[in-house]
Order: C-alpha cells, then structure tokens, then sequence
C-alpha cells in the first residue's frame, strides 16, 4: 500500500488533508462544507466518546435530547447570544416540496412556516425554554444535563474535522442555585476535559479565560483548553463558559429557596468535538501516517501472518489466535489480519498509515524459533521477542508509548513557546518560528483587535496557572500584570 503522502515540511495543510483522506478517517460529502466520517475514524470518535460519557456520568450529569430545530424568536430572548451566532444559522423557511408544471422539484410558496426555525448551531436557547419547565425549587438544582449530537454552523472555509458546516459533539447545560456551585461546575469540566486531552489523546494543554473578544456569545466567562499543534498553529481543543444568570432572565428561569424567595438560576455550558480528531492527528502523525496513543486507538496491536502456502498459514494462525487471545484476555484491543487479498508488506504499509501502536508479524521461522517480529508506531523501532514475553512487553509498551507521546508533544510545545519583550521581537517570532508566544498585554480590546488585524494572531488564553508579573503592553508601554497566551490559530 504506497502512502505517498506530501511531507509536514512541503505543505503542512496538504499533508493532513491526504493523510485524512489516505488514513480512511473521513471525506467530503456531496453537501458543500459537510464530512462524511468513515468507520475508523468514527471509532476514534466512539473511544472519545466513551471516555467522556464515563466521566461526565461519574461527576452526576445524565444524558438527554433536545430538538435539532429552534424558533427563531428563541434566539432573539438574549441579545448577545443572536449576534454571535446570527451569520452562522442556517434558516428553515418552508416545511414542503412540490412538482412545478415541468416536472421539477420546488419548494412549495404555500408551505411557509410562519415563523422560521433554526438549526441548532448550539441549544442554549432551546433547552432554558425547557429548563422553565423543570425547575421550580430548589430541590430541582442542580441540574446536570449533557446531550451527544450534531450542530451546524454555517462555515465558508471548511477542513475536515477541523471546521465543517456540520459537525459532531456533546454539549453539557447545567443550572445551578448560586453563582459559586456554577463556577465550580464551569472549572470542573474543564479540568476533566484537560485530563482527557492529556491522558487519553497524549496532548499536552494550557488551561485559561478566554478574553472578553473571544468569550462564548452570551457568557460572563470562557475557559478553555489551548494545545500546540505541529504547524505552530494553535487549537482550541475545549470550552467551558460560566453563563451567569443571562439565559435564566432571558427565559424566566426562577427557583423558590428554602426561605420561600423566587431566584434566577445560574448557568454553565461546556462541549468539545469531532476537531478533537483533527487535535490527535496534528499532535502526533508524521511523513507515514497517523500516530495513535493506545489509550484511543481502535486496535491498540495487529498481527500480520506471513507464509507461503496452507499449511504454513495453519501453523501460523494458530500462534497468532494464541497469542491474540492472551492479549485481549489483558483487556487489548487486537486485530488479526488474516486477508490472503493483500500480502504482508501491503499490511504494514496500511497498519503504519493507520496508526495502530503495536504491529506483530510472524511466520515459520518465527514458530521455529519460538520469536515474534514486534514494531511500535511511535518510533518505528523493531525488534524480535520471545514468544514466552510477548504478552508482558505488549501489555507495558500499551502505558510506554502512551507517556512517550505525551512527552514527545510536551517537549515540542515547551522549544515552541517564546517570552517576548516587545512588539517587533513578537512579530519576528510569529514570522521565524510561530508556536505559543507570551506577552504582555494592556487588556485592551482595541490593543487585542490591533494585533489580530496587523500579524493575525489572537489571544489564545489567559492561563490560569500564569504568575503575576509586573510589566509593559508590548504595544503600548501600558501597565501589565501579567502575561497572555498568543498564537496563530486554527
């Protein structure tokens, strides 16, 4: 299976396009801007999925659905809200089709809506209508919800994964009866979406509050998770916005205390996506396709036969079905590859492409010499091993290639981050070298819109964990009290 993939070096973009494409993780749909993801990568997705439902349930949220479909006078109840997202809504006008006199399909002119309907670009709006409903006490809070599905956001420059019009995700909305339960609720899912990224998908991060430029439409605070990719660019891999009482005013959302008085809840949303698959990928592929950490890969070992006729073939599987049986006795998720469509060579090729973290091949004279040929994805090393090992070596090189590409990305990021002192050392690194830049800032928006509009990096965060440091705005000399997170971003 040639791979032929364009090189990092050559053309970043273009390379994760094929590799995409090649990898057999999705492609574009006959929809303009839409992804058709395929079932490697939707399994991807599923082991994201899986991890985040167990810890989103373990902390007391439940899932549920709402409507794909909002009225449109929903989003006019909060101001901020409806300018956010009002160039990105896709509009549902009319509720029929109909043949004209030749035969053609129109849209019927007598089936209008009487008021048009949204397709969710996200379900603030629709589920605190709903929330009116079910909170009346006190004893109704807090409610945690979260619920998996699609969104639209009307998108003119698309990627797959990274930015599609349509796309995959989970969002949580939860109420809350005081500001303080809200803000905990806010740090705590975006502490469990960190250690996601960190020990799942090996992806370091930083975690902070967005500006007040970049905030969620309608929030008071967004925190989220910022990682490096291998471009120099910066992903935004996870929100978590604190909504204050805004949606509870804008849709009458009250609870009686245990003193009998009528109060306005007080709100958090929080979601991640399928651009967490575009994250992995640019966190850890290379020139030969992607790199899985195990904890994500869809079969964490493959094994491939290698003979040359029945008999060898018989003797060979029958090592082989051991050997897989024994690893997924250890919980392994492992693949045999007993295709006699394509030869060995071809298997490695596509096993490499794939990512898969551990390949085993073996033929007659491994039987005969009681070895297993073994490759790890993340260095490409191989080596022969004792059939008598193999279990114990497989099952330890699961946590070893784990650790190993969550350093691997943590050392890249940390020679990829810069402290500058002024604004021409600031573009110079964007210009050279790119990667996380910190700076200091006055904390205006006209100064943060400045730098946007002149070098087309923003304000990534300001991370939590950033020590005081008295100093000067790189662009205007202004007082600072601390240090920002710049990049170029997807």
């Amino acid at each position: 299976m040639a791979k032929n993939l364009t090189k990092q070096k050559d053309d970043y973009s273009k390379w994760y396009n094929e590799l995409v494409i090649k990898a057999d993780l999705a492609e574009n749909s006959g929809v303009r801007g839409c992804m058709v993801i395929k079932p490697y990568g939707f399994s991807i997705w599923e082991k994201m999925q899986a991890e985040l439902d167990r810890k989103f349930k373990e902390t007391g949220h439940q899932n549920a659905y709402f409507p794909l479909l909002i009225p449109k006078s929903y989003f006019s109840k909060e101001a901020s809200h409806v300018e956010g997202f009002a160039k990105e809504c896709a509009v549902v006008t009319h509720y029929r089709l109909k043949n004209d006199e030749n035969g053609n399909i129109i849209v019927d002119p007598d089936a209008k809506l009487e008021e048009e309907l949204i397709i969710r670009p996200t379900s603030e709006t629709i589920i605190w209508d709903t929330y009116k409903r079910w909170i009346q006490s006190y004893r109704d809070l807090p409610l945690l919800i979260n619920q998996w599905v699609n969104v639209v956001r009307w998108e003119m420059r698309t990627r797959l994964f990274l930015r599609t019009t349509e796309f995959l995700w989970q969002e949580g909305h939860t109420a809350h009866a005081t500001k303080e339960e809200a803000i905990a609720e806010t740090e705590q899912m975006l502490n469990i979406y960190a250690d996601f990224a960190e020990n799942y998908m090996a992806m370091p991060v930083i975690k902070g509050l967005k500006t007040e430029n970049e905030r969620f439409a309608g929030a008071l605070e967004t925190y989220c998770i910022e990682a490096l990719m291998q471009d120099g660019k910066s992903l935004q891999a996870g929100t978590s916005h604190f909504l204050g009482q805004n949606f509870a005013k804008a849709f009458d959302v009250k609870f009686a205390t245990k003193d009998g008085k009528l109060e306005y809840v007080w709100a958090t949303s929080w979601g991640v996506s399928t651009r967490l698959i575009g994250a992995l990928i640019m966190t850890h592929s290379d020139d030969n396709g992607l790199v899985l950490p195990p904890n994500l890969a869809p079969d964490q070992v493959v094994i491939i036969p290698i003979y040359q006729d029945k008999e060898q073939f018989e003797a060979v599987s029958k090592v082989a079905k051991e050997v897989m049986e024994e690893l997924r006795a250890k919980g392994l998720r492992v693949k045999f590859d007993d295709r006699d469509t394509h030869k060995p060579g071809w298997k490695f090729n596509e096993y490499e492409l794939k990512g898969v973290p551990v390949r085993l091949a073996l033929g007659p004279r491994d039987i005969e010499n009681g070895t297993l040929e073994l490759v790890r994805r993340d260095t490409l090393e191989k080596e022969l091993i004792a059939r008598e090992l193999v279990v114990d070596i497989v099952v330890a090189l699961m946590d070893e290639i784990q650790k190993n590409l969550f350093k691997k990305a943590q050392k890249f990021r940390a020679e990829n981050t810069t402290e500058v002192s002024s604004y021409n050392e600031f573009k110079d690194v964007l210009k050279t070298k790119g990667g996380f830049i910190l700076a200091h800032w006055d904390g205006t928006n006209e100064t943060e819109e400045k730098i946007k509009k002149e070098t087309k990096a923003t304000i990534r965060c300001i991370p939590i964990d950033a020590k005081k440091e008295e100093g000067k705005c790189i662009v205007t000399g202004k007082f600072s009290n601390r240090k920002v997170l710049f990049a170029k971003a997807y």
